[in-house]
């Protein structure tokens, strides 16, 4: 079977669902800005997170922390299919506070491990993407997610703690910050060194320490999520590359199917 992909993005909540097949290589490492989570519906899915190999099978549910890396592999020849949701933090931060009446003003949305074995929660999974994949009353998608909701938080598989003071080092979060004032610009990485202070050496070895990838392949990562925002938007595809100082549209088209295992041009139509 071929590789395919079905998407869907929920206008109200900007709740965006997945149901896609791969086979044999899926997607190269790289992040979302959201929360995810998803079950195994068929196959077996390998993926590499927090230093790890993950190997989910059928009923298996993964859950993934914003700007956690990760890629996508089959390792069998019949390959696998996955549901997933996409949760904005801040929407779902408000929708945990209204659930909870004893909240924390600021707190976390913690996941102790990438993956879990719960059939309660994998049914639950399953019917929040069904709800919002094929557009259900609101009724029954905001019930569908409440119910999932608490099914996690009734889980030591995920915390909510009062959020807590970046650990990563200083030096790491001010070249994060210039990464995120440099989105728009072509920049290399000796002017990014001299911004810092440091040579551009030391400022890899930094950087990579803390966030687990180089300065470049964050910057890369950052530019995707971004651009997959006006993609779904409907902003014209080659208005999207330059904006985010990809050469042309195609440029941006290999990087995006490499990340997403799609087109932009999929991406779009779809939504």
């Amino acid at each position: 079977m071929a590789s395919w992909v079905d998407l869907a993005k929920d206008a109200e909540s900007g709740i965006e669902t997945i149901r896609a097949h791969f086979t044999g290589h899926a997607y190269d490492p790289h992040w979302h800005p959201q929360y995810l989570i998803g079950v195994t519906e068929q196959g077996h899915q390998q993926f590499h997170c927090r230093q790890q190999q993950v190997n989910s099978h059928q009923g298996h549910v993964f859950m993934l922390e914003p700007e956690e890396l990760h890629d996508g592999n089959a390792p069998e020849a019949a390959g696998f299919t996955y549901q997933m949701l996409y949760f904005d933090p801040d929407w779902l931060h408000s929708r945990i506070s209204g659930l909870y009446e004893k909240m924390p003003d600021k707190f976390e949305f913690s996941v102790a491990a990438t993956l879990t074995q719960d059939a309660r929660l994998a049914t639950r999974v399953s019917q929040a993407f069904q709800a919002y994949h094929f557009q259900e009353f609101r009724l029954i998608k905001e019930t569908s997610v409440d119910l999932l909701l608490s099914s996690l938080l009734n889980t030591n598989w995920v915390q909510v703690a009062e959020q807590a003071t970046d650990a990563r080092p200083l030096l790491a979060r001010k070249i994060r910050d210039m990464l995120y004032d440099h989105i728009h610009d072509e920049i290399g990485l000796d002017a990014l060194a001299t911004e810092v202070g440091m040579d551009r050496f030391r400022m890899n070895r930094i950087f990579k320490a803390a966030y687990q990838i180089a300065p470049y392949q964050y910057l890369l990562q950052l530019r995707l999520s971004k651009a997959r925002t006006m993609i779904a938007a409907g902003v014209p595809l080659a208005d999207v590359a330059s904006t985010f100082c990809f050469a042309d549209q195609s440029h941006l088209g290999r990087w995006f199917r490499r990340c997403y295992g799609m087109t932009p041009a999929t991406y779009q139509k779809s939504l």
